[in-house]
């Protein structure tokens, strides 16, 4: 056990991952019940009952946060938790789970993604913050998307069938059928190794934009696989426009992570980005809406303790 852990505080969003989520809370909170644990269930009815709960949790000051859900319902708690300070655990319960990807947490064994509430090291990782132009302010734990990226994420949450990962490749080839391209304006600040102070703007025009804080989204796909979750920066992929069949061969390259080699890829980093684009494009993080562009994304370093393998 890395530290005494007295009250733990269990918020279940049974919605996540058609139902996943409602079962790997039974198993998690039974596995940290039988070790000694002293538990409090919240479980909501739905995504804004979890989020309401989830300040409830906060409030009562608990040793450590464990979210049974995907990525969103991660980001959709985090303003608390931050807040408060309290360490986060993870029980992956949703369609992706890049969050508990990136960090090494078990996928498929919720009785022992809940061990590391009590034997787990504590890591602090980077959180991100997205801003739209009305002042409104959203949290993410993985990569926002804007173009096809994003519109693949509204279909996936549009549809039912099939489960799973599969679920986002096949809302990605449908998008494909119906490609657009958009034109993108980045403006950067605060890229490693600049040789001045300021905001670098570039105009690009292209297919997909990711802004990750880790490498994958989707499931599992690299699209960022450069990316460090604690170094308090944001990186850019922005696949530029090209032909639709020339795109399509690109998939098995993201899925190997080496798109980022070819010259019709452009990555950066930096610690702030905001970006511009055709009205009507709305950004997606962590498989949610964050709202249309334009936006500013920001990274916060190492804001957040995850509970993680020791």
């Amino acid at each position: 056990m890395t530290e005494q852990v007295g009250h733990i505080a269990v918020l279940v969003n049974p919605a996540s991952g058609n139902g996943v989520g409602a079962d790997s809370g039974h198993v998690a909170v039974e596995r940290l019940r039988a070790r000694g644990a002293h538990v409090k269930v919240y479980q909501g009815a739905d995504e804004r009952e979890t989020v309401a709960l989830g300040r409830q949790a906060v409030g009562e000051r608990p040793d450590v946060v464990v979210v049974v859900g995907g990525d969103g319902t991660v980001s959709s708690v985090l303003g608390p938790v931050l807040t408060s300070g309290t360490p986060l655990a993870v029980i992956p319960g949703g369609t992706g789970n890049d969050l508990a990807r990136e960090h090494g947490i078990p996928l498929d064994d919720a009785a022992a993604a809940a061990d590391l509430v009590l034997d787990g090291a504590r890591r602090r990782v980077d959180t991100g913050t997205v801003t739209a132009a009305d002042g409104t302010v959203r949290r993410f734990v993985t990569v926002l998307c804007a173009g096809l990226d994003s519109l693949t994420n509204e279909r996936t949450n549009r549809m039912t069938w099939p489960r799973g990962p599969a679920r986002y490749l096949a809302a990605v080839y449908l998008e494909w059928l119906r490609l657009r391209r958009f034109g993108y304006r980045l403006e950067l600040t605060g890229e490693p190794g600049a040789p001045a102070p300021g905001v670098r703007v570039l105009e690009q025009d292209g297919y997909m934009l990711a802004i990750g804080l880790t490498r994958t989204y989707g499931g599992g796909v690299p699209i960022c696989p450069g990316a460090d979750p604690a170094d308090g920066l944001l990186d850019v992929t922005l696949v530029q426009a090209m032909g639709r069949f020339r795109l399509l061969a690109f998939d098995s390259l993201i899925k190997a992570g080496t798109h980022v080699d070819r010259p019709e890829v452009t990555t950066l980093r930096a610690s702030a980005v905001r970006l511009a684009a055709p009205a009507g494009l709305v950004t997606y993080a962590d498989g949610e809406p964050m709202g249309p562009a334009p936006v500013t994304i920001e990274a916060h370093r190492r804001s957040l303790t995850l509970c993680v393998p020791a």
